[in-house]
């Protein structure tokens, strides 16, 4: 039996019409230690609240760092090759990566560190955990590695310094922490012509004027030097979009909500 004309059309304009997919958003990952993710009981890290800083609907966040990585391990452990795997064209990666890089090379508790500075020197290893051999490089050779990497997958590599540790002396204003690992990683972000955060330099203008007892009661958790407490990681998060918003050709800053008055 045939359908009336008039009736396919009715039926044609009855039909449910397709939901449109929703525009796709890049996503920013975070790469780094447990100054950037912490779940030790009174520490936070700044990549968390770094999530609530930014529009979902303009960005995805996924916070991949984890506590006692340097450079290398995040790399030899496969972490970073998960990020570049679920990365695609258009997504960004903030690393900060160095507290952890100035330990031994091979000792038998964690075996993370690396090599001093920026250049192409290595040494070969035997791994203590995992019993193979390694060839350790310097802490910029991993840094160009994850920029080099990066790019390849289309994504937009930043550069961030380490955050600070709490000051042993009143803080100055314009005072960077005597940390060599903040000057190589500008030396390597300004090396590969890539956005950088001065994170460390950052967070230290908002200690300005504090003593260390006030830093340390304000900002940092009663553990240690080392990791902030939900103050302190709130401030580097603010700090980490501050920089965000200096960059001058980084798109990412878009994505950021406005900033409360």
């Amino acid at each position: 039996m045939r359908i009336p004309l008039a009736a396919l059309v009715l039926l044609a304009i009855a039909a449910p019409v397709p939901a449109a997919d929703p525009p796709k958003v890049p996503t920013l990952f975070i790469v780094g230690d447990s100054t950037v993710k912490n779940g030790t009981k009174g520490q936070q890290g700044w990549g968390d609240p770094l999530v609530g800083l930014f529009d979902p609907e303009k960005v995805k966040v996924q916070n991949h760092a984890i506590g006692g990585r340097s450079s290398r391990t995040f790399v030899t452990e496969g972490r970073w090759d998960k990020v570049l795997a679920a990365g695609e064209a258009g997504d960004f990666v903030l690393i900060q990566m160095g507290h952890n890089d100035g330990g031994p090379l091979d000792d038998a508790a964690r075996a993370r560190g690396t090599l001093r500075g920026t250049g192409e020197e290595t040494r070969e290893i035997d791994n203590p955990i995992t019993r193979k051999k390694e060839v350790v490089h310097t802490y910029g050779w991993y840094l160009r590695k994850y920029v080099a990497d990066a790019k390849a997958r289309g994504m937009t590599p930043i550069l961030l310094s380490p955050v600070p540790r709490c000051p042993r002396e009143k803080v100055e204003a314009g005072a960077v922490e005597k940390n060599p690992y903040v000057g190589w990683a500008a030396e390597v972000a300004a090396a590969e012509k890539v956005p950088f955060v001065h994170l460390n330099k950052l967070v230290m203008a908002k200690y300005a004027g504090l003593t260390p007892a006030e830093v340390k009661e304000k900002y940092f958790s009663a553990a240690d030097n080392t990791h902030t407490g939900p103050a302190g990681a709130e401030l580097n998060a603010a700090c980490v979009a501050e920089g965000l918003r200096g960059l001058a050709d980084c798109p990412l800053k878009d994505a950021l909500r406005p900033e409360k008055k």
